[in-house]
């Protein structure tokens, strides 16, 4: 992340996306396919390294097999096969919305995963169990633990819709766009930009 300063002087955090150019590879209409949608394509990949199907595939719009691939139905871009899309559809102060999968923390205790205080003090004879969640399921009559009980587990590496972001600054040269706020993911990571 990055911040930027608008003429006032107030500071706003601000999040460096490069978005494409991404290719059409696959336009999809009612009479072939039974409705209509838009394929992007990003990053391109060796050749070598993609299959034969994919070699195929994105032979048809005359470019190099890509790394992701995005099938888009509520587009309100026209554009042909072997096309680009580029940072251009998006405008300055327009909101948007961005997809992607938050960083993977792995297993993790009820303090860090649910924000649970602990015991607090180690006092009465009590060791180890500041971190610890204290009791879990119920007397005689359910004997069991409830569903959705929060307990340790795995954390992160989930799906993630930031909604409400702000396309603060788009510099086309570069295909960067520069987002107030934060997004899911780690540096590097692919994300879905959605108007």
């Amino acid at each position: 992340m990055t911040s930027i300063f608008d003429p006032s002087g107030k500071q706003t955090p601000c999040t460096i996306i490069e978005a494409g150019p991404c290719v059409v590879t696959q336009v999809k209409t009612m009479e072939t396919d039974g409705y209509s949608a838009l394929q992007l394509s990003y990053g391109d990949k060796k050749e070598k390294r993609a299959t034969k199907a994919e070699v195929n595939h994105f032979s048809k719009s005359q470019t190099s097999p890509k790394q992701f691939s995005k099938e888009f139905r509520n587009y309100s871009i026209e554009k042909n096969l072997g096309e680009t899309v580029t940072v251009d559809i998006f405008s300055e102060g327009e909101s948007i919305e961005v997809v992607g999968t938050t960083k993977g923390k792995g297993f993790q205790g009820v303090v860090k995963r649910h924000g649970f205080s602990g015991v607090g003090e180690q006092s009465h004879g009590q060791h180890d169990r500041q971190r610890a969640p204290g009791s879990l399921g119920n007397s005689s009559d359910a004997s069991r633990v409830m569903k959705g009980m929060r307990m340790a587990g795995r954390m992160g590496n989930d799906r993630v819709k930031m909604k409400g972001l702000k396309v603060v600054k788009i510099f086309t040269e570069k295909n960067y766009i520069l987002v107030s706020g934060s997004v899911p993911g780690h540096n590097g990571s692919i994300v879905l930009i959605q108007k």
